[in-house]
């Protein structure tokens, strides 16, 4: 995958555990557990907005694109 989900990172710098966080933004703890451990397929931007209010970050800040090594072989 190209994107890659720096939650736990973000996580860490604001000292914020799983399940105050998923309080926070109302979800599910499995969910933000895929999440953070960069398993997710899609996020929904009203997902993605409610944690970076919950972190006080941007999403650049959570999401970042990584080029696949297939794609530069190509």
């Amino acid at each position: 995958m190209a994107i890659k989900i720096n939650l736990d990172v973000e996580m860490a710098k604001q000292k914020k555990g799983l399940t105050e966080l998923a309080n926070e933004v109302d979800i599910t703890l499995a969910n933000l557990s895929i999440l953070k451990n960069n398993k997710a397929k899609a996020v929904r931007l009203s997902t993605l907005n409610a944690i970076c209010k919950a972190l006080h970050c941007q999403p650049g800040d959570i999401l970042e694109y990584v080029e696949d090594k297939e794609e530069i072989l190509k």
